[in-house]
């Protein structure tokens, strides 16, 4: 039987103007988790307020290797990345 789990990269935008980067099953699942002080140690102190954009994959490994892509990108590419992909920081 296949295994039609998806796997999600998200970027989130914290209330510093920095940008997290994460990997989950459930976006959205995750996101309220990283609200409530419950996720990774960096959104404990650098408060997301708004998943700014997720991609889905078909496998763990593609979606680990698109989050560990984006952590390794100076502040300037991480912003480039989501400007190549519509959004648009004003900050």
């Amino acid at each position: 039987m296949a295994d039609s789990q998806s796997y999600y990269f998200y970027v989130l935008l914290c209330a510093d103007h920095s940008l997290y980067g994460g990997f989950t099953t459930d976006v959205a699942k995750r996101f309220a988790t990283h609200l409530a002080g419950k996720g990774a140690k960096y959104t404990r102190t650098h408060h997301p307020i708004k998943v700014l954009y997720s991609e889905a994959f078909a496998t763990k490994h593609d979606a680990l290797h698109a989050e560990w892509a984006f952590k390794h990108q100076t502040r300037r590419k991480k912003v480039q990345f989501l400007k190549n992909h519509g959004i648009d920081l004003k900050i």
